[in-house]
């Protein structure tokens, strides 16, 4: 049996990544094959636990180390129980943020030592990495407004606009240290436009 693919999707706020992962997993349905979607923080029973404390806005005093810690944990869990078993039934995992997300919103939103982070990350991770990355990118401006359209704003959406443009500056330096995994996709486009994008990049798995 051929191991399966990880496909992981990131951004800023209301960069419209839940409506790239429906069709991203659609498509891969039409191709016949098995896909498993899942979230961070979250995933499984425990990291969903560790994610209402995230994100909950009354945890507002939270440290910054407790939170990028938390997410690791939440990580691990999901890697360990959900992603690794999935992998190696032949199925393709599609996750909502993966570990770019601690890179850009504890190490450049929190202004935590980027050094420190891929030290953990090496611990928890390994050499396990997903095997392709689309960073949809939208100006904070665009993003946020969407997000105020929406329902009541968690804990980190609360956050002021240069916590996210700091957020945003980290996933572009990133998706320019690692091109070949992350691929930057204009999400300012319309829904069509970047669903072919994803497709074709997809097809070259």
């Amino acid at each position: 049996m051929n191991k399966g693919k990880f496909i992981t999707i990131d951004g800023v706020e209301g960069a419209g990544k839940s409506t790239q992962i429906e069709l991203i997993c659609s498509y891969l349905h039409r191709k016949g094959i098995e896909v498993v979607r899942t979230r961070e923080p979250g995933g499984t029973d425990i990291g969903e636990k560790i994610r209402s404390v995230l994100l909950d806005v009354d945890n507002k005093e939270m440290h910054s180390d407790t939170e990028l810690l938390l997410m690791f944990s939440s990580r691990n869990e999901l890697i360990q129980n959900k992603i690794i078993p999935a992998l190696n039934d032949g199925k393709w995992v599609v996750s909502d943020r993966f570990t770019d997300a601690s890179f850009a919103y504890q190490g450049g939103g929190r202004m935590l030592s980027l050094d420190r982070i891929a030290k953990l990350e090496n611990w928890v991770l390994g050499s396990f990495k997903p095997d392709l990355t689309f960073l949809l990118d939208i100006s904070v401006e665009i993003g946020m407004t969407r997000v105020e359209a929406r329902n009541a704003k968690d804990r980190i959406e609360q956050e002021e606009r240069a916590f996210f443009e700091r957020v945003r500056s980290v996933f572009i330096e990133r998706s320019k240290i690692y091109p070949d995994r992350i691929k930057l996709i204009n999400a300012e486009r319309s829904v069509d436009e970047i669903q072919t994008q994803i497709q074709s990049i997809i097809e070259l798995l």
